[in-house]
């Protein structure tokens, strides 16, 4: 049990910073920004973080490609 650590803050508030510093980003630099933070966060924690992120009003995510999406925060 050494290795693991909790969190000092949720992956959503990292989302936030992250939106706040670099504005719109791609999911993918989005996940490879959070990696930085959260070693073993999967695709699927990103996924579901954004999509409770987005149904609360705090960010939007819109499709560019296929397989890409953008992530904006939402002013207020």
């Amino acid at each position: 049990m050494a290795g693991n650590t909790w969190k000092v803050q949720p992956v959503y508030v990292t989302v936030i910073e992250i939106l706040r510093e670099k504005g719109s980003i791609s999911d993918t630099e989005l996940f490879d920004a959070l990696r930085a933070f959260y070693k073993e966060i999967g695709l699927d924690d990103l996924e579901k973080t954004l999509m409770q992120m987005e149904v609360t009003g705090l960010i939007s995510v819109s499709s560019l490609t296929k397989d890409r999406r953008l992530v904006q925060l939402i002013k207020k």
